[in-house]
């Protein structure tokens, strides 16, 4: 294990610092996937019931 004796007596707190923020930011990643999938599954729902979006009628185009 070269990479821990490169690193000192704190290795393993820094090995732990880096896996915790690596995978705080896969989960932050993966929530934000999960959620803009959901958010489009209302909006298609909300469209197909007839909603319209004020940007669309702000830009010239038929409500």
């Amino acid at each position: 294990m070269n990479l821990f004796s490169s690193l000192g007596p704190h290795a393993a707190f820094i090995v732990a610092a880096y896996a915790v923020a690596a995978l705080t930011v896969a989960g932050l990643i993966g929530w934000i996937w999960i959620d803009h999938r959901a958010q489009k599954r209302r909006l298609a729902l909300l469209e197909m019931g007839g909603v319209t979006r004020r940007s669309d009628r702000a830009a010239g185009r038929p409500a």
